[in-house]
Order: structure tokens, then sequence, then C-alpha cells
């Protein structure tokens, strides 16, 4: 299945059925932002088309963006806590065992910035949902790794929903989405 086939198809789903439209936003920023999955799913192509529907089809955005927010948080922390758990032995589950170099350029990004790459992890496309299994393994203080991953979830879901929807709702793009 191609990418534009799996787009075009949630982004009609979300059309349809507007109701579904915050959870399936909250899905996508989840899968997006955890570790393995981050790297099957093209989530951020379908938030970004979600975001022009939306605006186009005047649903509201705050409940899409608390929504977005938290799945983003969500999926971070869910890595995190994996991390803490399995440690030095993530080396050992796929796909680190067969790709090492993504934890190993996640460790070296880690280390260069501390706490702030799990705040930058999140805008950073192949480390993305990598850097949080990495701040588990590191065992980063839970707090500081829930404030940079909070603050971050919120910051990218806006990057992501928020051009299409200003564009949209504001007639620049309108009458595509329609």
């Amino acid at each position: 299945m191609s990418l534009d086939l799996i787009t075009s198809t949630i982004v009609d789903f979300v059309r349809d059925h507007q109701a579904w439209a915050a959870p399936v936003v909250f899905l996508l920023a989840f899968l997006e932002s955890l570790a393995f999955l981050s790297l099957l799913v093209p989530a951020t192509a379908i938030l970004l088309g979600i975001g022009a529907l939306v605006g186009a089809a005047g649903v509201g955005f705050w409940p899409l963006w608390i929504a977005g927010g938290l799945g983003g948080a969500v999926g971070y922390s869910l890595s995190y806590e994996f991390g803490r758990y399995f440690g030095e032995g993530v080396f050992r589950i796929w796909p680190f065992r067969n790709h090492p170099e993504l934890l190993i350029r996640s460790k070296v990004f880690f280390e260069k910035y501390g706490v702030f790459a799990v705040f930058f992890g999140h805008f950073v496309g192949p480390i993305r949902a990598i850097i949080p299994v990495v701040a588990g393994i590191y065992r980063v203080k839970r707090l500081q790794f829930e404030g940079a991953n909070i603050l971050a979830a919120f910051i990218w879901i806006t990057s992501v929903l928020a051009p299409g929807f200003l564009a949209t709702s504001s007639g620049v793009l309108s009458g595509v989405f329609k």
C-alpha cells in the first residue's frame, strides 16, 4: 500500500466521520512518537493532511491539538519506559539489532544536548522515537523527561496541524479540500 493511498484513505475517513477526528489524531500522534512504530507509520504526512482538512471542514482545532499533543506525549513516555525496562538490552531487539546505528546516533545526539535532546527529538525525523528510548536507558529523571516531552509534543503537533488548518480556514486552500 502506497503512502498516498494510506494518507488519502485516513484523510477521507476523517472528512466523512468528523466525530472521529480527535481519536484518529491521538492515535496517529501516538504511533508517530512510539519507538519502532514511528519507523513504519507515515503519521506526519497524514496529520498534515488532516490539519488542512480540518480547517476546510470547520472542525475545531483545539480538540485536535489536545488529542495530538497527548498522543505524542504518551507515545514518547511509553518509549522512555521501554528504554528504562530493557536498558542496554535494547541493542538485542529488532530493529536495533539490525540497525544499531539508530541507537548510536541517538546516543551521540543525547550526549550533546542532554535533556534538551528529548525536546529536540520530537522534531528530528529519523531519531524521533529513538531519543526517548535512549533517555530511558540513561535513566533521565522522569520529571525532566516529561517536562521536555510534554512541551515538545504540543509544539510539534502545532507545527504539524496549524499550517494546513490556517491555510484552509483562511481560504487560501479552502477549495482544494471541500
